[in-house]
């Protein structure tokens, strides 16, 4: 008799967790077509993450300003952490909160992959597969409570303090004017959460979505009127995978590649825009992730609506869908690998420069001695330095990562075993400065720079990348 109960509730436990699994997917799968205030996108969320715990991850990057979590989603196989040789790539939506589109985007996004790789649809499959995706589909959570509908209107663009996120991180073009401080404690509640974010993930690749326009910007969004100053745009060392970046979306979005498809917006050649050539602006997140994150990202302007009417996300979100998808596709441009010293030990800050393509940028290897550098297919020369090592050459010819969900894989054994540096010049926020190019292709540091790292002649130490043909 005790056996038989025994049995009988083993089978009504897992009676039970069935229909709750079956519930939850239930639930997960009838995502509809509105705007989902905040609390309906943790819920969401958290259901896709209950539900899908082989492939997702859901975790808090900090609060809003009113103390509202700012929710981040990660797809992948291996969603609570990193894995070498898998890039980390993300999407930000809702920076603005009366920008809207981007949330939907997002959620919708989160759905349209799981079911595809729930379905064994190739392209989800092999994004999940070879790329950590993070989603964080609302930055700006107070913003979007204080919203109305207008399409124009700011009504709730800025946070609960009244300031605009997309004007308060750290301005590099601002610092090498005025010497400006980090102060991140002086920083918004949201950008510091962001801030914060980037130094815990090794971003590759990223992209903010907004609304107002239709068209894909690029850096820089500022300058400090050097010779960076191109035919009024703000060019940096990689506009050439800028320019590709943003036609990738452009180009596979149903309408914006048209360039002229909003009456109140100025018309953008191929959908795409250089953002200070479009209007200058200080503070952006564009220009923080790159210049001190090493992460390229564009800001993507997705609809011409601020707001737009619920009956139109049907047809916005079929229009962003392959963009959005074929955008992720890129983190996988260029070449990868890791940076090994003499005892074949994983070497972090190993620094990445170029003789001929200097990078503002002080793309460096990471704690686990991984590099990613997004670079156009063509042919390369390489050397890998660090200080006190006597570095590492080679010479590639990089292919199209893309179509295969891999960047090139090269792996870099330094000469000899690098000496520990002094912690604070390991940990330093600064990033390496940003210098005045002599022309779209070269860049180079002048002898009168400022050096923030006190690195001296150790400066050159890094990764070079110097591309053969022209």
């Amino acid at each position: 008799m005790n056996r038989r109960t025994d049995r009988q509730r083993t089978g009504c436990t897992a009676v039970m967790s069935s229909l709750l699994l079956l519930l939850l997917l239930t639930s997960a799968s009838t995502l509809e077509f509105r705007y989902h205030n905040n609390s309906e996108i943790k819920q969401y969320l958290v259901q896709v993450n209950v539900s899908n715990p082989d492939i997702t991850h859901l975790y808090s990057i900090g609060r809003s300003v009113r103390g509202q979590e700012l929710w981040v989603l990660v797809l992948g196989l291996s969603p609570r952490r990193h894995t070498v040789g898998i890039p980390e790539f993300k999407y930000v939506a809702n920076m603005h909160g009366n920008e809207v589109l981007g949330r939907v985007l997002m959620l919708h996004l989160i759905d349209d992959l799981v079911r595809g790789f729930r379905n064994n649809e190739i392209e989800s499959v092999q994004l999940l597969t070879n790329t950590r995706i993070h989603i964080l589909p609302t930055m700006n959570p107070d913003g979007f409570d204080e919203s109305d509908t207008d399409c124009q209107y700011s009504t709730g663009r800025f946070n609960h303090n009244g300031i605009d996120l997309n004007r308060n991180f750290p301005d590099a073009f601002a610092g090498l004017r005025r010497k400006q401080q980090i102060n991140e404690e002086e920083r918004e509640a949201e950008v510091r959460a962001v801030i914060g974010w980037l130094k815990t993930e090794s971003f590759v690749l990223s992209a903010n979505l907004h609304g107002g326009a239709l068209v894909a910007s690029y850096p820089y969004d500022n300058s400090n009127g050097g010779s960076e100053n191109v035919g009024g745009a703000s060019i940096s060392p990689d506009d050439d995978v800028f320019i590709h970046l943003a036609k990738t979306y452009s180009s596979n979005h149903a309408t914006m590649h048209l360039g002229d498809r909003c009456k109140d917006s100025r018309p953008f050649l191929n959908g795409i825009t250089n953002g200070y050539e479009w209007y200058p602006l200080i503070g952006g997140m564009q220009d923080y992730n790159y210049v001190w994150s090493q992460c390229l990202e564009l800001t993507l302007e997705v609809s011409c609506c601020k707001f737009p009417p619920v009956s139109q996300l049907p047809a916005l979100w079929t229009e962003n869908r392959k963009s959005l998808l074929a955008y992720i596709q890129q983190v996988h441009l260029g070449v990868k690998g890791r940076v090994f010293d003499g005892s074949g030990v994983p070497v972090q800050n190993a620094w990445w420069r170029s003789k001929v393509v200097r990078t503002c940028v002080p793309f460096r290897t990471d704690r686990h001695g991984e590099y990613y550098r997004l670079l156009l297919p063509g042919s390369y020369s390489f050397t890998v330095t660090y200080p006190g090592s006597r570095g590492s050459d080679g010479e590639l010819t990089i292919p199209y990562g893309p179509d295969q969900y891999s960047a090139m894989k090269h792996d870099f054994l330094l000469r000899q075993s690098p000496p520990r540096l002094p912690a604070a010049r390991l940990t330093s926020p600064w990033p390496a400065q940003l210098f005045p190019a002599t022309s779209r292709s070269k860049w180079s540091r002048p002898e009168s720079a400022p050096d923030p790292l006190g690195w001296g002649s150790a400066w050159g130490s890094g990764l070079v990348a110097q591309r053969s043909n022209p």
